[in-house]
């Protein structure tokens, strides 16, 4: 049988031996929120960007895209009825990206994938919104029976068109500024490598070590 001492040191040495499995097991406890660590945990609306122009615009872009499908959609007779089905067309179809759009940007969805270039592909779908508003209002403007929700369309379809207009611009901009910054971070890189590589070449000790 084990004396008292014999105890109190197999219970150090027990101690001991959990304290080092403890700190070499990979599976450490970490103190990470676990909004951080779920995948979908964590979202927050981001009130900064719906405050701003470029925010603005897009819930504009929805609230006008909405109206107009609408709109198209209360017609219940046409002929010829392609102009209407291309205006229904573009409008759905810029309401459902725009609208996608809006809920990455709102939620900050956008930061989690940053292997898209969200710069670039917000200024694809505002200029090609741009392009097909204008071609469809004005097809439907020019085929239509002069009806109150035909009208209501092709006005709404100009007004959309138009705060795409201005998107499409201030995401030019963006996009000049992001890559400019981009390009410089770069070049910047390559310029601290080229400089790394000098003090590896002009210090032979660290080659013999490598070697």
């Amino acid at each position: 049988m084990r004396n008292g001492d014999d105890l109190e040191g197999f219970d150090g040495e027990a101690s001991s031996a959990s304290m080092i499995s403890a700190a070499s097991s990979p599976y450490q406890p970490t103190t990470e929120p676990v909004s951080q660590r779920r995948g979908l945990g964590g979202l927050r609306c981001d009130l900064d960007y719906l405050r701003s122009t470029l925010g603005r615009l897009k819930l504009a872009e929805v609230l006008l895209a909405l109206t107009a499908f609408i709109c198209i959609e209360t017609i219940m007779e046409c002929s010829p009825c392609e102009g209407l089905y291309f205006f229904e067309f573009v409008s759905c179809s810029a309401l459902v990206v725009t609208g996608a759009l809006l809920l990455l940007f709102s939620l900050n969805l956008h930061t989690r994938i940053p292997q898209i270039n969200w710069n670039l592909t917000d200024l694809v779908n505002t200029g090609l919104s741009t392009f097909f508003f204008f071609i469809a209002s004005v097809v439907l403007a020019a085929l239509n029976h002069k009806t109150g929700a035909e009208i209501a369309a092709v006005v709404f379809g100009f007004l959309a068109m138009a705060v795409y207009a201005v998107n499409t611009f201030l995401a030019v901009q963006k996009w000049r500024v992001s890559s400019r910054q981009q390009s410089s971070r770069q070049s910047s890189d390559y310029i601290r490598a080229r400089t790394e590589s000098r003090e590896v070449v002009h210090r032979p000790e660290i080659q013999r070590l490598d070697a």
